[in-house]
């Protein structure tokens, strides 16, 4: 049975959507159906993000930091965060509140029978740009992991945690967590959750980040896919 979650939030430079957000994971834990709390690590932010963190972390026992010398990207803080988790399901989320965390509450009926849950954003609230891109990228994807997922980035995820730590992760796995969870023959859940404008900042996406970086994390996939060592073990004595 699921007793508590943990929930991570990369942040980088989001000064402007952190108020808000502290707010919101604040509401969010006092009628949460498992005991939750909430680990931020800050990817190196050059804005005032680390310490409006530390600050409010230091006033509320819920919720724990991470704060990283330097920029080394999402997946990064990511892995921080697996690696550093004692419950038993852990989740993320953006910091740009595109993504609610009562939303959570969508995806934890699901998490006793599967693996990972991850949102669908059918309704995006995003530009025309990123909204292409973004279906473009699913597709490449697809093609690649054959995860049958429509919506693999989306940033509102929760995975066991024992699952979790097996993940192997490199700069930009993050897009490929359902597929990974396929590789330790584990089973993924999509489940359609809202969409938000972003309610203040920028986005941190280019036109190479959406899509040569993801087309050649494609290919890293495959040579993991291909070296990828699963096992279970039966018996220890």
């Amino acid at each position: 049975m699921i007793k508590d979650f943990t929930i991570i939030v990369p942040v980088f430079n989001e000064e402007a959507c952190l108020p808000e957000l502290f707010q919101e994971l604040k509401n969010y834990i006092e009628i949460s159906a498992v005991k939750s709390e909430v680990l931020f690590v800050d990817d190196g932010s050059t804005d005032n993000s680390p310490q409006l963190i530390e600050t409010y972390c230091l006033d509320n026992p819920d919720f724990n930091f991470l704060l990283f010398d330097k920029n080394y990207g999402k997946g990064a803080a990511l892995k921080a965060g697996f690696d550093l988790c004692k419950t038993s399901i852990l989740g993320y989320m953006d910091a740009d509140l595109q993504t609610h965390p009562e939303d959570f509450e969508k995806l934890l009926p699901y998490i006793e029978e599967y693996d990972l849950v991850t949102g669908w954003r059918k309704d995006r609230k995003d530009s025309g740009f990123k909204k292409i891109s973004s279906k473009i990228g699913n597709a490449v994807r697809k093609v690649f992991t054959k995860d049958h997922i429509h919506d693999t980035g989306c940033p509102l995820k929760i995975i066991k945690t024992t699952s979790a730590k097996r993940i192997p992760m490199f700069k930009g796995l993050q897009r490929f967590l359902p597929a990974m969870i396929l590789l330790q023959n584990g089973k993924i859940k999509e489940v359609p959750i809202p969409h938000y404008p972003r309610i203040a900042g920028f986005s941190k996406y280019s036109l190479k980040n959406r899509f040569m970086g993801p087309l050649l994390d494609c290919f890293a996939f495959l040579w993991m896919r291909k070296s990828y060592i699963n096992y279970k073990i039966d018996e220890k004595g």
